[in-house]
Formats: C-alpha cells, structure tokens, sequence
C-alpha cells in the first residue's frame, strides 16, 4: 500500500471518529424556522406539475405551521437554562494482535496497522506543530518500546546537514536533521565508553 493509498485510509478513518462525534451532535439540534422553511421549498419542489396547485397551498400550510412550531420551541428553549453538554470519551482497546478499536461517544472504529501507521504519522505531524513541546528530559516512569539495530538512511543536505531517517518498529520511519557540529557530539557520545 503506498502512502497515497495509506492516507485514505486514515483520512476514511478519521472520517468516522468525527461522523461518530458531529452525527448525535446534529439529531439534537431544534429546526429553525429557515430550516423549516427550506424544508417546505424543496418539497414543493419535488412537487409533479399535476398537482402542483393543489399541494402548493398544502406545502405553504406545512410551512406556516413547521415556522409557528420552530418559533414557540425556540421561545421555550430561550425559557429554559441551557443543558451543559457531556463531552465524549474516548476508549482505546486492543482486542487481536493486529487490530486496535477506538471508540468515541459509543461509535468504534477498528483499526488496522497501516492505519494505525498512519494515525500515528498524522497525530505527529500535528504534535510537532503544538505547545508546549514535549520535556526535554526523559519523565520518570516512561514507556517505550526501542528498535535494536534500526534501518537507516542519510542524505546530506545543501546546506551541510545530515538528515537520519531510522525506522522504528512503533513510530515507523523517523526523520531528524543534524548539524556538522551535532553529528561530531553525536560520534563521540557513540564511541565514548
């Protein structure tokens, strides 16, 4: 699967967790009165030539009583204190060796490794780019999972930095960019010993 493919699959991914999200949000909203009637327009619309002047007085009586109903529960709701909004959870499960389910607001979604991949590649790209930046020093009672004797990649920049790119098991491919000085510090932390 190349990384186009890998991106659609993620993008169809978080597709679902926000449809799992936004869809209960959207059944709980009061129709409007413009909603309402747009509602009425288009099924006068819909409407065969036949009949249209008999179900256009019907469509507009719809419209006038779905306006007048819009109307007074908006003046209901105005009445009565606004309801705290629950916030959805989100659950994290690992039910097969090869699978991962995240559930939000009662919506799962099963994902596989290349999704999961690709999630992963996703949430970095956006954890980059946030404040604030991960500690500088390693937290007491971090957990990882180290990649012994990873596959490797170097290309020498333009401007004379090295770029490494090691592939975790984890996080998958892992670009850093390193300085003339920074790569000599780096050797000699290695070699030192």
């Amino acid at each position: 699967m190349n990384l186009h493919e890998q991106l659609g699959a993620l993008e169809m991914g978080v597709d679902q967790l926000i449809q799992a999200v936004v869809a209960p949000q959207a059944e709980n909203i009061p129709e409007t009165p413009a909603h309402a009637a747009n509602t009425a327009e288009v099924a006068a619309q819909e409407t065969p030539a036949a009949n249209h002047a008999s179900s256009e007085s019907e469509t507009q009586t719809v419209a006038s009583e779905a306006t007048t109903a819009a109307i007074a529960a908006e003046a209901a709701a105005s009445d009565k204190e606004p309801a705290a909004q629950v916030q959805p959870t989100l659950e994290i499960n690992r039910p097969a060796q090869n699978e991962i389910t995240m559930t939000i607001g009662g919506q799962m979604v099963a994902l596989r490794a290349e999704q999961i991949g690709q999630l992963i590649e996703e949430l970095s790209n956006a954890r980059a780019s946030m404040t604030p930046e991960p500690p500088p020093g390693i937290p007491p009672g971090w957990r990882f999972v180290s990649t012994k004797n990873p596959v490797m990649a170097v290309q020498k920049q333009s401007n004379g930095d090295r770029l490494l790119v090691m592939r975790h098991t984890g996080h998958g491919w892992v670009p850093f960019t390193f300085s003339p000085d920074m790569v000599i510090q780096m050797y000699m932390m290695l070699t030192k010993g």
